[in-house]
């Protein structure tokens, strides 16, 4: 009962902390005011984790992981789905909101080598590889340098969708930015059978 009601709490932390720093930022953020927003102590709220950079290291490393989307897929649709399923849980998961808004703060919590972008990349490295492997890819594209590009893009896609729309139409700028690229990486038969849509990054359209 004890480790249920730790995990329970640690739980209401980190989205506590979540919520607080998507609204106020890394440096508007206080440990007292995640508590507060928590319904925990500070002597709660130390037991589990020592400081705000502990949360905010926390939620960063925890973003792929919250990226699950709807329909499996494997291969350069996977990728795309990867991306489509981020952009449309953009709009209203708090722990990803947190990850927007503490992308310029990285370096006071978490190291270069483990930062968002790097976490990013490396997810699309894996899927572009096996796009590669079922021959989808043109030949002698740089998958790195690819990955690295969408997770640039797809930052600043969603920095400017938020100052413009509220993020309203991120999906719609990440669709964009696919049919901008894949002329340039994908096999043309490859690119042809790609799907798009909500139904490809939210659970329970088209169902």
């Amino acid at each position: 009962m004890k480790q249920e009601r730790a995990l329970r709490t640690r739980a209401c932390l980190i989205r506590a902390a979540a919520e607080v720093f998507a609204e106020r930022g890394f440096a508007g953020a206080s440990v007292s005011r995640i508590a507060d927003r928590a319904g925990v102590t500070l002597g709660a709220m130390y037991f589990h984790f020592k400081n705000k950079e502990a949360l905010a290291r926390e939620i960063v490393r925890s973003q792929p992981n919250l990226v699950s989307p709807p329909i499996p897929a494997v291969g350069l649709q996977g990728v795309v789905d990867i991306t489509l399923t981020w952009a449309y849980q953009m709009l209203d998961e708090p722990l990803l909101l947190a990850g927007a808004r503490l992308v310029t703060d990285q370096e006071f919590f978490i190291d270069k080598d483990e930062n968002s972008h790097q976490q990013w990349t490396e997810v699309l490295v894996l899927g572009f590889a096996d796009a590669n492997d079922r021959g989808e890819l043109q030949p002698d594209v740089n998958i790195r340098a690819v990955a690295r590009m969408v997770v640039s893009v797809c930052t600043g896609a969603q920095m400017h969708a938020h100052m413009e729309t509220g993020r309203r139409d991120l999906p719609d700028r990440i669709e964009e930015m696919w049919h901008c690229l894949l002329p340039a990486i994908a096999e043309p038969a490859a690119a042809r059978g790609l799907l798009f849509g909500e139904e490809r990054g939210r659970r329970g359209v088209g169902s």
